[in-house]
């Protein structure tokens, strides 16, 4: 899967250029086809065979390149995937690896450091944040950290507002659809996140605007969602009700 790409240079950087180093592994193994999924299957089985084969002589000659993909294997876990994505094995072959402590222990890469960015609050997104991010020569992942960050956001909204996490969780997948079908390139798709970003930044001052609690802006949005009540009952009123019923 890294065919192509010389991870060994990362094996003699210092830690600086290995974190970039491991950003450029991350891009490479997600601008293959399905690589992130091939990347975390082959890793984690590659990891089970050589818990079994230590202390093998060999083995042991081969640990540093197999620390080196469980660090690429995390980070990508780490960025791009959902629990409902992360096998029950990571946990059981992380405690095999701290027991017999065969792979060298590195810290867990902070991509955001990686990739030259100070790691964001998604609701108070900077504009300053979103061009940096727009500027990202990996594209792939660019696209995978907007991804991940306005999903993560998408799931804390859901909590408080299950009609405006709804919608932004729409706008999400539709964008991201276009990119898994080829109808978007993966700049297009980065501006698309970025347009959402935004909005879901503006969205935290609605209630501010509207004179509402975030409870009576939820409660708002969920008799606003049917159009006709909306219409019928008027915006005004919508909001008194809000206030009056939270």
């Amino acid at each position: 899967l890294l065919h192509g790409f010389d991870y060994k240079a990362i094996l003699k950087a210092v830690p600086a250029q290995r974190m970039n180093g491991v950003a450029q592994a991350m891009e490479f193994v997600l601008s293959l086809d399905d690589g992130k999924t091939r990347f975390v299957q082959a890793v984690g089985d590659l990891s089970k065979a050589f818990a079994l084969a230590v202390p093998n002589p060999r083995a042991m000659e081969i640990r540093d390149e197999i620390g080196l993909f469980q660090e690429i294997r995390s980070a990508l876990i780490k960025v791009t995937m959902s629990e409902s994505e992360k096998s029950p094995d990571d946990m059981e072959t992380a405690i095999r690896q701290l027991v017999s402590r065969a792979v060298y222990s590195t810290e867990v890469v902070d991509i955001f450091a990686a990739a030259g960015l100070e790691k964001p609050d998604i609701s108070i997104l900077s504009d300053e944040f979103l061009s940096d991010v727009q500027r990202l020569p990996q594209r792939n992942l660019a696209l995978e950290l907007l991804k991940k960050l306005i999903n993560d956001e998408i799931k804390t909204r859901m909590r408080k507002n299950v009609v405006q996490a709804r919608s932004f969780a729409e706008m999400l997948e539709q964008a991201v659809r276009k990119y898994q079908n080829r109808a978007l390139e993966a700049a297009q798709v980065i501006d698309e996140l970025i347009r959402i970003a935004k909005e879901m930044r503006l969205a935290e001052s609605r209630g501010q605007e509207m004179g509402l609690s975030d409870d009576e802006v939820a409660f708002y949005d969920a008799l606003a969602e049917n159009a006709s009540a909306k219409q019928v009952i008027g915006d005004e009123q919508l909001r008194f009700l809000a206030q009056e019923l939270v």
